[in-house]
């Protein structure tokens, strides 16, 4: 859907690039065709994986009978949308009953509900439920700044939605170091969307046809916003309603999600866990390296996972990523640190592809030059963040980012400027003092 809503402001743009292109506009429906069709693909991939591999897949809900024992329930249809997730159906019948040397748990993450009166009323959806709709909203207030409200926010902005984001903290993707979150909050403001922050949701009621919804905001700027939607997007909780993890004897923290160590443990011998259900770094890839960190575990070998060097992605316009410290992490650790931020208006790569929007920025330690963190906001930000992963994997310095050759022209060189930039060397923009804590 992020691709759609790119394409259409592509095509929309097309003039600047010497293209003729009429759009007649947006169909929604087609959007989401291809998106099925996309995730359908993906899916029976896995489905065919898993066949290859000798796996056999049992659909239902699990209970947890025992330690490592389960009972198999029967699941209805998604109360969330038609054919949406199951997760929060109602067990059925038993079906089966598993019995294993080793049980992974991972049953992934439910979207957390806004504690607001309306919030049950039609048309307030979660970020899952938002998939389920079936036309673009012209109106839609969403509530959470963070990745998931952000990048729902440029997809519809994108297609045309009057979009209003509500953030309780004092700036847009707070996870963030703070400079990439004010230049994505410049960025929304240029493009018409409003930024409340600081700001929360303190009821929403049933309006009239013109407006359906009216959204109560409180914080330095009250008011009241119409909406035809209100999509939810204020964090995630572990999907465990039905798992009878007491009957295991699993641990869970304060919030329900299921303890582990770095080697995906919980403090069940036999038994691990993996994913957002764990409650560590709620990412897909995350997932994923701790599904491989399980399985060499269960096998009988040993391996950890540092979450020091997780990469985070976030599919916004600008889009966003980072990896290690912020500059104010990276400053209350005690580190005597050195910055450096290069636009990507410095380079001819961007310039020819009319992208020119964000930077690159790098945090340092100034005392042996070993890179802290990257962060990035801009054209093809998830993809250059990988470097920046496996710098702070080999804990590279920036002289060793700074002479590692790039090639030209691309948007990859930005990694390289930066770490130039920080060593006082700056190549294509103007030489200044870089930043530090003194």
């Amino acid at each position: 859907m992020l691709r759609s809503a790119e394409v259409f402001q592509t095509v929309r743009d097309a003039e600047r690039y010497g293209v003729v292109a009429e759009v007649a506009g947006v169909d929604y429906a087609a959007v989401l065709r291809h998106r099925d069709d996309v995730v359908r693909t993906l899916t029976d991939g896995v489905a065919g994986l898993l066949k290859a591999n000798g796996v056999t897949v049992i659909e239902g809900h699990a209970r947890f009978t025992g330690p490592t024992t389960v009972d198999v329930h029967t699941t209805g249809p998604s109360p969330v949308a038609p054919g949406g997730p199951r997760y929060a159906a109602e067990p059925g019948e038993q079906v089966e009953s598993v019995t294993a040397r080793q049980v992974v748990i991972a049953t992934g993450s439910t979207p957390a509900r806004l504690p607001v009166p309306g919030a049950d009323l039609p048309g307030v959806v979660t970020s899952d439920g938002a998939l389920g709709l079936t036309e673009i909203p012209d109106r839609i207030v969403i509530v959470g700044g963070s990745a998931v409200g952000v990048e729902w926010a440029s997809l519809f902005a994108a297609f045309g939605s009057d979009v209003t984001v509500v953030e309780m903290q004092d700036r847009l993707v707070p996870a963030e170091d703070a400079d990439v979150g004010a230049a994505l909050e410049r960025s929304f403001t240029a493009r018409g969307i409003t930024v409340l922050t600081g700001s929360t949701v303190t009821a929403i009621t049933e309006a009239g046809a013109e407006a359906p919804l009216r959204v109560a905001v409180g914080g330095p700027r009250e008011r009241e916003v119409g909406a035809d939607v209100v999509l939810v997007g204020v964090g995630r909780r572990p999907n465990t309603a039905h798992l009878d993890l007491a009957t295991a004897g699993v641990t869970t923290d304060d919030r329900g999600f299921v303890v582990v160590d770095d080697r995906m443990r919980t403090n069940v011998e036999h038994v691990f866990a993996i994913g957002d259900v764990t409650g560590r770094a709620l990412l897909a890839h995350v997932a994923s390296h701790q599904g491989l960190v399980a399985a060499d575990m269960a096998a009988g070998h040993d391996a950890r996972l540092d979450y020091d060097v997780v990469p985070a992605a976030t599919f916004c316009h600008p889009e966003i990523a980072s990896v290690g410290r912020t500059e104010e992490a990276a400053r209350a650790a005690g580190y005597d640190v050195v910055t450096a931020k290069i636009p990507f208006a410095a380079l001819g790569r961007a310039r020819s592809y009319g992208d020119t929007e964000g930077f690159c920025k790098v945090v340092a330690d100034r005392r042996h030059g070993e890179v802290l963190g990257v962060h990035v906001i801009g054209p093809s930000a998830s993809d250059l963040i990988t470097e920046g992963a496996l710098a702070l994997s080999l804990e590279a310095t920036l002289d060793e980012l700074a002479h590692t050759i790039h090639a030209h022209p691309t948007l990859g060189e930005i990694g390289m400027e930066a770490a130039l930039a920080a060593l006082g060397l700056p190549v294509h923009v103007p030489p200044r003092s870089p930043r530090s804590t003194r």
